[in-house]
């Protein structure tokens, strides 16, 4: 299976390379209620359709667009702001490069955490459902507050209402054996996540999600993303059951602790010659869209940037969702959660693109200019 370049960087901040939207099942059934354009298209940008009691309907297959945020939850936060124990837990689970990680022992993620990736909202009175391939959640909106004790569960509790037009949503009652990212961060049996959802028009969101734990962080800190509604498709069937089985080859071997612990320290002035808005393309070197498919009809190409973030770059897709942080492992040579990252230039020295080298085969992006 081949993917395009975004959804594999977008998958970096997951456990896994999965395949963009369109291969979803129905692809030809085109669903009822979406307005479209003359030429049968989905019009995304019609106004968001109401509910019965005038509220915003949120129903539909959305993808939030959460970057780097899978990949380290607290990518804006400094290290002070996160409590001495969390941070050794979170340095341990960094040293065996996240093997313990309960997802791949087909454990439960939290229900707030379905929102950084692909899923489906479905609305009725009192109640509403997330649900992703392998994993649902529920929130009860029928006026019910967060249970003042509960027992803590995989998922937590879920309750919601309504401010104006954005779904605001307050989860608590977790146990501590879920990671908030893929990194390690950890939390405790206090913490509460607040999202709020907010659809813009047909097919656009602002997701926002903040969390509290004063146990294991020293400050309460908001991220915000964006989503796009996936229309025409449905979600495919995920079953996690055996990969318990695979933890047993995950091996850290003493030059990954090396690369962990010798970090390559280069010149930021050696680093900005890599930054830029970078286009992705096919093996042809025809622009591309988010499915990998050649654009076409006058469309936007997709494009994404690579940035200067402190002391290292990182990779920024879109306008929302976290930077994923380029490794640097020498002057010439980068890595993406692991991925080996190679920067092409031309004979006067000039960066001309990169390519992100993957088990599903190379793909490519074209510099087309300097940050704006």
């Amino acid at each position: 299976m081949r993917v395009c370049l975004l959804t594999a960087l977008a998958a970096a901040s997951v456990l896994q390379i999965s395949a963009p939207p369109a291969s979803g099942q129905w692809i030809d059934y085109k669903r009822p209620g979406i307005p479209r354009a003359a030429d049968g298209k989905p019009d995304l940008t019609a106004p968001a359709p109401k509910t019965a009691d005038g509220k915003p309907d949120l129903s539909g297959i959305w993808q939030t667009n959460s970057g780097g945020y899978g990949l380290n939850i607290a990518t804006d936060m400094k290290a002070e702001d996160i409590q001495p124990w969390a941070r050794k837990v979170y340095e341990q689970r960094q040293e065996s490069l996240s093997k313990d990680h309960p997802a791949y022992r087909c454990l439960p993620e939290m229900g707030p955490m379905i929102s950084l990736g692909m899923y489906k909202i479905l609305e009725t009175p009192g109640t509403i459902a997330f649900l992703a391939e392998g994993e649902f959640r529920q929130v009860l909106t029928d006026g019910r507050p967060l249970p003042t004790d509960p027992n803590p569960a995989w998922q937590g509790y879920s309750v919601g209402h309504w401010e104006g037009d954005t779904l605001v949503i307050e989860s608590a009652g977790f146990n501590d054996q879920t990671w908030l990212d893929f990194s390690g961060h950890p939390h405790s049996e206090a913490l509460r996540i607040t999202e709020r959802f907010h659809r813009r028009d047909f097919g656009h969101m602002d997701v926002k999600m903040t969390f509290d734990d004063p146990e294991t962080y020293t400050r309460p800190w908001t991220i915000a993303m964006d989503a796009d509604l996936t229309p025409d498709t449905e979600l495919l069937e995920y079953v996690c059951n055996e990969n318990e089985r695979d933890v047993q080859h995950i091996v850290v071997t003493e030059e990954d602790r090396k690369k962990l612990h010798n970090r390559v320290t280069v010149p930021a002035a050696v680093l900005a010659k890599y930054t830029g808005v970078y286009q992705p393309v096919d093996h042809e070197g025809r622009p591309i869209d988010k499915d990998g498919k050649p654009v076409k009809d006058g469309a936007k190409p997709e494009t994404f940037s690579v940035l200067l973030d402190g002391e290292s770059l990182a990779i920024q897709i879109g306008s929302g969702g976290g930077k994923l942080p380029l490794t640097t492992e020498s002057e010439s040579r980068f890595s993406v959660a692991g991925q080996p990252v190679e920067f092409v230039k031309n004979d006067q020295g000039a960066v001309t693109g990169l390519i992100l080298h993957i088990v599903e085969g190379d793909q490519k992006a074209v510099r087309q200019g300097n940050l704006p």
